[in-house]
């Protein structure tokens, strides 16, 4: 069994912290203040944006996950944490060739005109934020030319109800032209990263860049639409635009689906049927 190292063990890491341990595995979770409760991982209280507090790293990982998250919504907040902490953490790891996956984010791409995207689609960030993901990006895989990139869209699950609330409230939401939404489930989201987890350390050589979403990228007033009926509820009134829909384009999962992995939750007709059950 391998030594695993979670560097930002939150939403989805602990999820696969987890899954990870239910499998056999040791876990090595590093957060700023770690749960009350271990879950059977060790846990190590250290910020990647403090070089000191990472001396106390294991030296005997076989992996990582690096998939740590900002403060804040600003550009200053990314910087700190995906540029400087990410590089803190690359510099106390102990050895150079160990597997690594790293947790990015759909954001990347700037399109926003129902356009498909996947890991041969050039990134054009949009936003500050999106342009910082990218330079994290291309400085772990400079630096790690062995590790592979994994860039989620909306992650949504358990205690993540903003939408269904909105819905609950009856906010207006943008029907023309539709506004794409782009979605995986917290649990598909922490199984695909022990998938390739596994792949990566029976040997098998995975991509430098991976597009984890599921499989129906679909607009906003129909997910609400679905949602109101499951909720028993009117559906959203139309607005003309709905800032809440943010970037619109539709994720191509093939890639990873063609290297085999299967998806719990394939739409989000699934996922929320799960949650809000």
């Amino acid at each position: 069994m391998a030594h695993v190292l979670i560097a930002g063990a939150g939403y989805v890491g602990l999820a696969l912290a987890r899954m990870l341990r239910e499998a056999g595995h040791q876990v090595t979770g590093l957060k700023r203040t770690p749960p009350v409760a271990d879950h059977g991982i060790a846990w190590l209280a250290a910020d990647v944006t403090r070089p000191e507090t990472l001396t106390a790293l294991p030296r005997d990982l076989d992996a990582v996950v690096c998939a740590l998250a900002p403060a804040g919504r600003s550009e200053a907040a990314y910087r700190e944490i995906y540029l400087e902490g990410t590089a803190n953490l690359l510099a106390a790891l102990p050895s150079r060739d160990l597997p690594l996956l790293l947790v990015s984010s759909t954001g990347v791409y700037g399109q926003d005109a129902g356009d498909w995207v996947d890991e041969q689609t050039p990134p054009a960030p949009s936003t500050a934020t999106g342009r910082v993901l990218l330079e994290a990006e291309d400085r772990v895989l400079k630096a790690r030319p062995q590790a592979t990139v994994v860039r989620f869209s909306g992650i949504y699950g358990p205690g993540r109800t903003w939408l269904a609330d909105r819905v609950r409230a009856g906010h207006p939401v943008q029907t023309d032209p539709p506004a794409y939404t782009n979605r995986i489930h917290r649990d598909d989201g922490a199984r695909v990263l022990a998938w390739l987890l596994s792949r990566r350390l029976a040997g098998d050589p995975l991509p430098p860049c991976l597009v984890a979403s599921d499989d129906d990228p679909a607009p906003l007033a129909e997910v609400t639409a679905w949602i109101a009926e499951l909720l028993d509820v009117p559906a959203p009134p139309a607005s003309p635009r709905d800032p809440a829909a943010g970037s619109n384009k539709r994720c191509r999962n093939e890639l990873l689906k063609d290297l085999g992995y299967t998806f719990l939750f394939p739409s989000y007709r699934e996922g929320y049927e799960d949650m809000l059950d």
